[in-house]
């Protein structure tokens, strides 16, 4: 009985590591700190993270899943390439989805979940872009639509959603020092969290899809002029 004790406490410390160390890596993939095509060695990366082996390994088979890392046999894993051709994709995918769950939010979003929007729009609306550093610019941004994916209240939309904008964060991260007006991209999320918290359904579509497209347009102009 000792044993299987033992047993569970280890798995626990286990699982546990390797969230860290799934979180930890993939930020620095998302920051673009771990820069696309990158040899990821998790030899070094246990070590930097101060921690073994097996749960370095375990992180990088969920960002495998992510698809922010790749590994080729006898090769290595390697974090995924940023190409402009993805941007029209996970655009084409978020467009269809974000309105779906802000929609869905809008709808059934529960009293607990509708006070922790309004907790995050106080944040946006203090929130200073110029005085701001870009790791807190993209964690404000990833909670807003990481809260209105779990106000929808569907775990796999939410799954998959996160992905997704994991991804975006991505691109964004390569023209976030190009971009004229950071400011207004931040605080447009002001109207799409206060229609999800109004339980506006149409309206809060609407400000999703509308944040995406422009989303993209702006990176597509960092990207070519």
């Amino acid at each position: 009985m000792a044993v299987e004790a033992l047993a569970i406490v280890e798995d626990a410390v286990k699982k546990s590591l390797a969230d860290v160390a799934y979180e930890r890596i993939r930020d620095r993939l998302l920051m673009l700190d771990i820069k696309p095509g990158d040899l990821l060695n998790d030899d070094h990366l246990a070590k930097d993270l101060g921690m073994g082996r097996t749960p370095v390994r375990e992180a990088l088979k969920r960002l495998e899943l992510d698809r922010l890392v790749v590994s080729y046999p006898r090769r290595g894993t390697f974090a995924t390439r940023v190409e402009v051709t993805d941007l029209a994709f996970i655009s084409e995918i978020r467009t269809q989805l974000e309105p779906l769950a802000a929609s869905r939010a809008a709808r059934v979003a529960t009293e607990r979940h509708r006070e922790h929007l309004r907790a995050v729009m106080r944040d946006v609306e203090s929130f200073d872009t110029h005085a701001a550093s870009v790791v807190e610019t993209l964690r404000l941004d990833a909670r807003v639509h990481q809260g209105i994916y779990a106000a929808a209240a569907n775990p796999h939309l939410e799954d998959v959603l996160i992905r997704y904008d994991n991804l975006a964060t991505r691109i964004w991260c390569m023209v976030l020092d190009r971009l004229p007006d950071l400011s207004r991209h931040v605080h447009e999320h002001l109207d799409l969290l206060g229609a999800v918290i109004d339980g506006d359904e149409a309206l809060a579509a609407d400000l999703a899809r509308s944040h995406v497209s422009g989303f993209e347009d702006a990176v597509r102009k960092a990207l070519f002029t």
